[in-house]
């Protein structure tokens, strides 16, 4: 019996590569990843805007959603901030 499931950093390419096709966007990089009960679970940051200096871009916070073969089955933006700005919600979260 073989395990047919794509490894961990096979989904979290597919995860970017297909948030970038949708969105067209830059996805930069992934900030937290789980395995659920119907797949995976992502925190995708994306590139929203280019500024000069690069500290005033402007990023998103995507939650990714993908079945558990690596397909995206949803997103949405959680959050936007600029690139240099430090997280100043409470608690860190």
């Amino acid at each position: 019996m073989t395990d047919d499931r794509p490894k961990p950093m096979e989904v979290l390419r597919q995860a970017r590569a297909q948030l970038a096709e949708l969105t067209g966007m830059t996805a930069e990089s992934v900030s937290s990843f789980s395995q659920t009960e119907d797949g995976w679970s992502l925190e995708v940051e994306v590139l929203e805007l280019e500024r000069v200096p690069d500290t005033m871009s402007l990023m998103g916070s995507y939650e990714v959603e993908l079945d558990p073969e690596g397909q995206l089955t949803g997103y949405r933006r959680v959050r936007r901030y600029e690139r240099g700005r430090a997280d100043a919600r409470p608690g860190g979260r």
